[in-house]
């Protein structure tokens, strides 16, 4: 393989495997000897780069010796029905530990969902409902598989299930999501290759006006859009050594797993000559997209796209139109397929800069003087292409301390179909007999900050008003309140704008100059409430949608919100599993973790393509800087001075 090389002497310590590493690993399982006890329809779900710990990664940083580089590899024996987690040490290459398990399900394979679809199509229960329907050609069928999710229904535990529902797709490169089959749900035991039933709950007229969505369907295209290029004659403002980046203040490590996706690292800022920690660790957690349609063919669907599907392994190129504009550097991304070959993603992350309008301004009104200056930031982002949808997951950096986060969401609605004249219930006809169920999407933030070190306290802030009385003869009076979080259970909150509550990170051991401790505050962007029941499937199995803002004292095993393996379970784990302990929280390494929502009720104007959404959140410097960072940035000049 040409050009692959293992990391180089000196490279960080959190950069992902590269596709040497990755090779080597699949060739030092290959083996060992449990390996060959394997059947020959063993297949890799992972295989990414086993983290070292803080405490090594941090005494490297301080000048110590690079830790060995190790790799967690994830095997699923379809024969055995059983899975293998194992670790393997580069140079000397070992394996290091091989553990069977059989209580698990690992997040699903891309070849093993196709392989469902094409067997789908095969089987004489589906055709005979097909053919009830009128369908005779069964190659304009688009078999989607979902992972089953877990409901309890009888002789689904233990199996590794797949629900397959199917649309029309008249000619190769429509959008299938036009013309849904509604009412069959095919079952497909993904270990054993088998259809155990297909479901037919009725007979629905299929919806027929095309959905496409490409240069034909949208003509005639408009003709009165300008030019508009984004030039940086001196290049880009920002540097990269191997995947550390460098940018004004700012510096960070990009990373990148092939179920989290993009990963920041030890993100820093340069203050007064020193370089200051703020985050250690941030990333997807985990997200779920809950539908809230309870009929037969749709009460299932409950996506788990990290945890069942992968965000990084879903990962999209970015080289085909126009991701990012302006001077870009990109970043490859490396996985593994299901026999363990390297796969590379081109240009899977994007860095560029942005202008964002005006940073701070005053003018004297008096006599027209004053200062402005215009306000930059540095975009890390990177997009994922899941089934239907479509998510970019951007990291904004800001001239005056502020770190941002936002998901981009749009791709195509899930749908399905309605008789003539029905008006859903639980979703919008956007298209002739064609319904887009209401949904939501869940996500969850790891945000691992350490805010001038690691021993940090978590304080809740909001606003009450001040009774009328001699406080507050005029009634105008409000004041902010403040507490600190003592314990894990204390700090299960959620959002509040009738109080403007938001939550701030603090380092109680070191004061600004004014007396109070340096900190960050995590400001809620647009959210929503979890709507499914406390005990339906959906909220036991994502527990971390109940609550938006959760704290735990820092763990290297409590990566995941809803657990190591949300696929098929029936739930329970991760956050709420973990912060039911109580640990104390105050003056610790601390972990927040952060869920935000998106309530998607659909529009006609959300077909046949959805243009973009957003939601996120944003982390505010309070009281990290002694005064405003960004009165160094220079006033901008005219184009004619250049």
């Amino acid at each position: 393989m040409e050009g692959l090389q293992r990391a180089a002497p000196g490279a960080h310590p959190l950069d992902p495997l590269s596709a040497s590493e990755l090779a080597a690993v699949t060739s030092i399982l290959r083996a060992h000897d449990g390996f060959a006890a394997l059947s020959r329809r063993t297949r890799f779900v992972t295989i990414s780069l086993r983290e070292p710990s803080k405490d090594a990664i941090l005494a490297w940083d301080g000048g110590g010796a690079p830790p060995r580089r190790e790799a967690e590899a994830l095997i699923l024996d379809r024969d055995a029905e059983c899975s293998i987690e194992a670790l393997v040490a580069l140079a000397p290459d070992e394996v290091v530990s091989w553990t069977r398990r059989t209580d698990i399900q690992p997040m699903a394979v891309v070849a093993e969902l196709m392989e469902a679809e094409a067997l789908v199509l095969l089987d004489p229960g589906f055709q005979a409902a097909m053919t009830r329907r009128g369908i005779s050609d069964f190659d304009a069928l688009q078999v989607d598989a979902w992972p089953a999710g877990h409901f309890g229904e009888p002789g689904d535990d233990g199996r590794r299930l797949s629900r397959c529902v199917v649309f029309v797709k008249p000619h190769p490169g429509d959008n299938e999501w036009a013309h849904p089959i509604d009412g069959v749900i095919a079952f497909v035991d993904l270990n054993r290759l088998e259809v155990v039933r297909v479901d037919d709950h009725g007979s629905v007229p299929i919806p027929a006006e095309s959905g496409n969505f490409d240069v034909a369907a949208g003509a005639p295209l408009r003709d009165d859009i300008a030019a508009l290029e984004i030039t940086q004659p001196d290049g880009p403002g920002f540097a990269l050594a191997g995947r550390v980046l460098s940018w004004q203040r700012w510096r960070v490590h990009v990373g990148f797993t092939p179920r989290e996706g993009l990963v920041l690292n030890q993100l820093s800022y340069e203050d007064g000559g020193r370089r200051r920690s703020i985050m250690y660790r941030a990333s997807l957690s985990e997200m779920v997209v809950p539908y809230g349609d309870p009929s037969p063919t749709h009460y299932w669907k409950n996506a788990f796209d990290a945890g069942e599907n992968g965000v990084g392994v879903a990962a999209s190129p970015l080289t085909r139109g126009c991701d990012c504009l302006g001077e870009i550097a990109y970043l490859d991304a490396v996985v593994s397929d299901a026999a363990g070959e390297v796969v590379r993603i081109p240009n899977a992350i994007c860095i560029h800069e942005e202008d964002v309008g005006v940073l701070w301004r005053h003018i004297e009104w008096r006599d027209g003087s004053g200062e402005v200056r215009r306000s930059r930031r540095l975009v890390i982002s990177s997009f994922s292409a899941i089934g239907n949808y479509d998510y970019g997951f951007f990291w904004y950096l800001y001239q005056d301390g502020t770190i941002e986060f936002q998901v981009k969401l749009t791709g195509v609605l899930s749908t399905g179909a309605v008789a003539p004249g029905v008006r859903p219930a639980h979703g919008t006809l956007v298209a002739p007999g064609l319904n887009a169920m209401v949904h939501q999407h869940f996500f969850n933030m790891r945000l691992d900050l350490d805010i001038d070190g690691r021993a940090n306290g978590v304080d809740e802030v909001w606003t009450e008003s001040l009774p009328p009385g001699p406080e507050n003869p005029h009634g105008n009076a409000f004041s902010p309140r403040r507490r600190r979080f003592a314990t894990e259970l204390e700090a299960r909150r959620t959002v509040d704008a009738a109080s403007a509550r938001w939550w701030e990170i603090v380092n109680p051991e070191v004061l600004h100059r004014l007396g109070e401790p340096v900190g960050y505050r995590l400001l809620p962007g647009e959210t929503t409430f979890a709507f499914a029941q406390p005990d339906a499937p959906v909220s036991k199995r994502a527990g971390f949608i109940r609550e938006h803002f959760w704290v735990t004292p820092y763990r290297p095993e409590e990566r995941y919100a809803a657990g190591d393996y949300p696929n098929l379970h029936p739930g329970g784990e991760g956050l709420p599993a973990w912060t039911s302990a109580d640990r104390p929280i105050d003056g610790e390494d601390v972990v927040v973790w952060y869920t935000f929502g998106h309530h998607h009720v659909p529009r006609p104007e959300d077909w046949p393509i959805m243009p973009v959404t957003t939601a996120g959140f944003s982390l505010k410097p309070v009281g990290f800087f002694e005064r405003n960072p960004s009165l160094d940035v220079p006033p901008s000049k005219p184009h004619s001075e250049r």
